[in-house]
């Protein structure tokens, strides 16, 4: 096995792990929110953590959700302009984007840390776990996705990717196997 193997094995284990990860705490909330409101309906009490809790496994899911979408190129974006350039256009405007995404990653990570600092001594008002817990969640993201993003500018930069991965975009049709795309006036069948 290659190098490059290596590190794309460890990434899918990784990824796939995540995916675990937000089922298992998608199935917390769930439990959570529906025992609270089992509780509070049928018997006139509750579990006071709940509510804070299922607020920030919600968020710790969708950021670990979005290193999932990073690694499957799944954000959003349009190709109505880069779908037109020949190879030279989309790999310059690959490359642009992956630079702009680096930067936006490195604010958010710097500012997910500052965040993170200043409330570390901040306890939440009914678990009193630290309020740092909840920026953590950014920092883990940020890291991560700008690892995978680092990753595919190289994989850009050194001409590692085939013409259909310079417009990283995908229609939703696309997503859908044995789907056909559909054109404007066309009715669906």
């Amino acid at each position: 096995m290659t190098r490059q193997n290596h590190m794309r094995f460890a990434i899918d284990f990784f990824c796939r792990g995540i995916e675990r990860l937000v089922v298992g705490i998608l199935a917390t909330m769930v439990l959570l929110v529906f025992g609270n409101v089992v509780l509070r309906y049928a018997f006139n009490s509750g579990i006071t953590v709940s509510e804070e809790l299922s607020r920030w496994l919600f968020v710790w899911m969708i950021f670990l959700g979005a290193i999932v979408a990073v690694k499957e190129q799944r954000h959003l974006g349009t190709d109505v302009l880069v779908s037109r350039l020949p190879p030279a256009g989309r790999k310059a405007c690959l490359l642009i984007a992956q630079l702009l995404m680096l930067w936006v990653h490195g604010l958010l990570l710097s500012g997910a840390w500052t965040q993170a600092h200043i409330n570390w001594d901040v306890r939440a008002p009914v678990s009193g776990l630290s309020a740092a817990i909840f920026y953590a969640s950014g920092i883990v993201f940020a890291a991560a996705a700008g690892f995978l993003l680092l990753r595919q500018f190289w994989h850009g930069l050194t001409g590692r990717l085939d013409l259909s991965d310079l417009t990283m975009v995908q229609d939703s049709e696309d997503q859908i196997p044995g789907s056909a795309p559909q054109h404007l006036g066309e009715p669906s069948r």
